[in-house]
This record gives C-alpha cells, sequence and structure tokens, in this order.
C-alpha cells in the first residue's frame, strides 16, 4: 500500500504596503502587525500536525509567515527560489484601487496578451518551477506532511494546472486568501485530493495588492 504524504501550500501573511506599490520581488516588504498575527494563528493551527520539512520563498514576507511555524515545529526554515513570487513587468508601480493600472496608458504595452500573460513571468513556466519544488519536497516528506510558504499567483496557477483548468484567469476569482492552506494530498506519487482551508480567515484588515 503506497504512503500518503501531504504538502500545504501557504500563502504569507498580510504586508505593510500603505503606498499601494505592487512590490512583485522588490526587496524590503514586511509582515504588517495583522501579517505577523495570521502567520502565529496558522502555526498555532497546524503546528500539531505531522509537519516534518518547511520551505519557503526567499523574500521577507514569506520568511517572515514561515518562521511562527518553524519555532513551534522545532525545525529549519529551508529557502527555494521556486517558490518566490511571479515576475511582473509592473513591479514597483503603484497601483491605485481596482483595476485603475489598466486605465493607464503607460500600461497599454504590457496587457497584449492576457493569456500569456504579457506583464509577467508566463504561467508555464511557473507551473514548472512550483511543481519540481512541490515533487521535491514530497520526497522528501514521504508519508508526512510539509509546507512550503510561497505567493498568491505560484499557489493559485500550480493547483489550477493540478485541477486541469486553463491557466489564464480573472485575478480577482482566485481562491487563495492572505496566509491560506491549499493542501495537495499524496498516494503514493498520485495525488488524490486538493484542499483549501483559511485558518487566519477573518484577519484581513482590507484590500490587498494583486498576486502579492
Amino acid at each position: 500500500m503506497a504512503e500518503t504524504t501531504v504538502v500545504h501550500l501557504l500563502r504569507h501573511g498580510e504586508v505593510h504596503n500603505p503606498g499601494g506599490v505592487l512590490y512583485g520581488r522588490l526587496p524590503g516588504y514586511h509582515l504588517s502587525e495583522t501579517g505577523r498575527l495570521m502567520a502565529e494563528t496558522v502555526a498555532k493551527a497546524v503546528g500539531g500536525r505531522d509537519i516534518v520539512a518547511l520551505y519557503s520563498s526567499p523574500l521577507e514576507r514569506a520568511r517572515e509567515t514561515a518562521a511562527p511555524l518553524a519555532a513551534k515545529l522545532g525545525i529549519e526554515v529551508v529557502q527555494d527560489e521556486r517558490l518566490i513570487e511571479a515576475g511582473n513587468l509592473l513591479e514597483g508601480r503603484v497601483l491605485g484601487q481596482g483595476l485603475a493600472v489598466l486605465r493607464n496608458p503607460r500600461n497599454y504595452r504590457y496587457f497584449w496578451n492576457p493569456m500569456r500573460p504579457s506583464w509577467g513571468e508566463p504561467y508555464p513556466v511557473i507551473v514548472r518551477r512550483m511543481k519540481s519544488i512541490i515533487d521535491e519536497a514530497r520526497a522528501a516528506a514521504r508519508g508526512h506532511e510539509t509546507v512550503l510558504v510561497s505567493h498568491q499567483l505560484p499557489i493559485w496557477a500550480i493547483r489550477s494546472a493540478a485541477e486541469g483548468r486553463r491557466l489564464w484567469h480573472d485575478p480577482r476569482r482566485r481562491q487563495c486568501a492572505l496566509a491560506s492552506l491549499t493542501t495537495l494530498t499524496f498516494d503514493g506519487d498520485r495525488l488524490v485530493s486538493i484542499g483549501y482551508s483559511e485558518p487566519a480567515g477573518g484577519l484581513e484588515t482590507g484590500p490587498t495588492v494583486p498576486g502579492a
């Protein structure tokens, strides 16, 4: 009988970003006070599970989200570039409310192909790198559980691929809230179920930057 292995994809908590910047992979963006509370809440919710390994995107907000869980479990966080935020040519711009970025003529040149997407890292590339680290983490934690801390778009892209859905989508319809868990359960090497939960649900203080 094959062993059951569980891979949890954890999105980071809320970020301190009063300027509404699309920070992407820029350094210096840390969790807000609410974001730290989200990270603590997740650690309490899953800290009693059979988690034997913990991986994180190298960006500050992801590492800070992983820290309380690492402390509770008594294990080290392994940083891995494959979990990083999606590349985005609009990185560093102030987005404003809603879809204001789409109404700025300076940005029109980026939106010629939403199915790629033309403004950032191609969806298939994101899926390949996420699958690579998931497969590696699953093998290392075989028969147990592991947590990978990443970002909204990479998590949503690999979930969409796993569920056989198209990769291009409306960003407003991603089911991947701050500090949420997308859970992949494997029977041996076969994916048997995908779950979703929000241990820190209700703690968000306002709208967030898409794709963060």
